[in-house]
């Protein structure tokens, strides 16, 4: 079970900061129509802070004292996953893709942030 977060945690960390690397060079608007309620200032304020929680996802690995960074930076994300869905409800947009897209991603988040808090590691 351990590998497997592990493995999930590196790929949600690749993920999360390719997104920010993405953010820097497009706005809001232009990724998401639905998103351009996001000031550029705080798009780019998004940006820094994905990177730093992707980075606090794979920081245990490499500092045992750590451990909790990761399932603090998994609920973050998925946070974040949650307020992008909010804003494309009250976009009124009935493209319902880049929502399950985003849920997908704050299950995952949620699913490592309860498995490194919760679970025992099987021995």
């Amino acid at each position: 079970m351990s590998i497997f977060l592990w493995v999930l945690q590196f790929a949600l960390a690749f993920h999360t900061i390719i997104g920010a690397v993405w953010k820097f060079s497009n706005t809001a608007e232009a990724t998401m129509p639905t998103l351009g309620a996001i000031p550029q200032g705080v798009w780019m304020g998004l940006a820094v802070v994905e990177i730093i929680l992707g980075l606090c996802l794979i920081l245990p690995l490499f500092k045992r004292d750590m451990a909790k960074a990761a399932p603090i930076a998994a609920g973050l994300i998925a946070a974040e996953m949650l307020v992008f869905c909010a804003l494309h409800l009250f976009s009124g947009s009935t493209e319902y893709g880049p929502m399950i897209y985003w849920l997908v991603v704050a299950a995952l988040c949620g699913f490592i942030a309860y498995a490194r808090l919760a679970l025992k590691p099987i021995k």
